[in-house]
């Protein structure tokens, strides 16, 4: 149960941060031109310095996923059992809400904040366009996720947080411009429910997406990872 509430809190501040930011910057209602490169930067960064601080707080305890396309990637890679990735998806999402809720109930007392930070397709982008760069970007988040946690990675395991935080900051700087980036369902769901409107109607997208993306992820690191261990026998 402790795995499963570290997962829960970890999302919820995933949630409360990143989105909270993209809310204070105004990035959640259109970062789709140049002129809003700061508000796209400091985005980014808000995502991935959440993660960074989560792992190193939660990630002793649960591995720090905070999102269920981790989970089904490790879980594919045979890293967790079928229950425990049921449950950390489960308690994921509840900590989304909980995110959410507590950013909802901000923005509705501050005059000018508006939303919850929601994704969506960004100007021009249709949903085919929407959900390929979720599957794209979501692959090779979890994969770096994969890989930056692998035992076969030695020492360098100490830096895993670091790395995966960077790799986040990275994955919104090119993605934002299409889907606001979600590479995460549970971090695109609570948003959405509280938001609704075209959020809610698009929300396929970015619960197949980065689910596809993460099944491609464990693929390509199954081919990688064996790889790794046979040239160190």
């Amino acid at each position: 149960m402790k795995k499963y509430l570290a997962e829960m809190f970890g999302t919820m501040v995933l949630v409360l941060m990143g989105c909270g930011v993209a809310v204070s910057l105004n990035c959640s209602s259109d970062c789709s031109t140049v002129a809003n490169a700061a508000t796209v930067i400091g985005t980014a960064f808000a995502f991935g310095l959440a993660v960074v601080a989560m792992a190193y707080t939660i990630g002793g305890v649960s591995g720090c996923h905070i999102n269920p396309a981790i989970t089904l990637g490790v879980l594919l890679s045979g890293r967790m059992s079928f229950k425990d990735a049921i449950m950390y998806i489960v308690f994921q999402c509840i900590g989304a809400f909980i995110g959410s809720a507590l950013l909802f109930l901000l923005t509705n007392n501050v005059e000018g904040l508006v939303g919850t930070g929601a994704n969506d397709l960004q100007a021009g982008v249709s949903p085919l366009g929407g959900l390929l760069a979720e599957i794209i970007f979501t692959c090779v988040f979890v994969l770096v996720v994969l890989g930056a946690t692998s035992k076969t990675n030695g020492a360098t395991n100490n830096f895993a947080g670091l790395a995966i935080g960077l790799s986040l900051v990275l994955v919104h700087l090119v993605c934002i411009r299409y889907t606001g980036t979600s590479v995460n369902p549970a971090r695109s769901l609570a948003p959405a429910v509280f938001q609704g409107g075209t959020a809610l109607s698009n929300l396929w997208i970015f619960i197949v997406g980065p689910f596809v993306g993460a099944i491609a992820a464990a693929g390509i690191w199954g081919i990688i990872g064996c790889s790794c261990k046979k040239a160190e026998k």
